[in-house]
């Protein structure tokens, strides 16, 4: 147990030196990185789609997105017009900063406005990998259950955004979203919540709101920082 504990903070130290100069160049060229975090199937793909459908093309807008295998996602993005990349991380359930670096080194000239990263579906382990973001967005399908703030603390403290996903779905689950959005503020009361449907558009616009919004505090955070 003793080498293990220290080969884990020195993972972790030499993500966190990677992810602040990620961090650093997303912010020198007025950059807005999101990080996507949720379980398998609670429609992380499935928002990116609505999301880059809504776009104007004239946006520059990118998405890398991860998974343990296949480049099906990746597929089902591309088809939106905008720059794609897959990372296929052979088993690895996250993504980490090294991994982002390298994707977007294939990218060297890309002048992008706003990047989305689709983590791998886990709600474990990429909370604990800084990819350079300026907020994560942990996405709870209704069929998940109230309890899933609870269970999975870490994540939920550390993302500004929860958005509820499949809401068209709740005349048929057992569930109070009420209670999920209390166990959310529980762990962590600043987080904003968002409850969605891709399928209706219910909250689509909500969340869209949302973008512009972040994308214009960053403009002006970074023009600030400038003078």
């Amino acid at each position: 147990m003793s080498t293990v504990i220290p080969a884990e903070k020195k993972v972790l130290s030499e993500n966190q030196r990677i992810a602040n100069a990620l961090r650093a160049g997303f912010e020198h060229k007025h950059q807005l990185c999101l990080n996507l975090i949720s379980s398998p199937g609670s429609g992380k793909t499935t928002l990116l789609e609505t999301t880059l459908a809504h776009l104007p093309q004239k946006d520059r807008v990118a998405v890398v997105t991860g998974d343990l295998q296949t480049e099906n996602d990746a597929r089902r993005l591309a088809v939106y017009g905008f720059p794609v990349q897959q990372i296929v991380t052979g088993g690895v359930c996250h993504l980490d900063g090294r991994m982002i670096e390298r994707a977007l080194a294939l990218w060297p000239d890309a002048a992008l406005d706003l990047l989305f990263i689709e983590n791998v579906g886990n709600l474990v382990c990429p909370s604990s990998y800084d990819l350079g973001e300026a907020a994560k967005i942990v996405l709870l399908s209704v069929t998940e259950g109230e309890d899933k703030p609870l269970k999975y603390p870490s994540i939920f403290a550390k993302a500004a955004l929860l958005i509820i996903t499949k809401i068209d779905l709740l005349p048929y689950v057992p569930l109070d979203m009420h209670a999920i959005e209390a166990n959310a503020r529980q762990v962590n009361p600043s987080i904003e919540i968002i409850g969605l449907s891709c399928k209706t558009g219910q909250g689509v616009g909500t969340w869209l709101d949302w973008l512009a919004r972040r994308r214009a505090a960053m403009l002006a955070q970074t023009s600030r920082a400038e003078v």
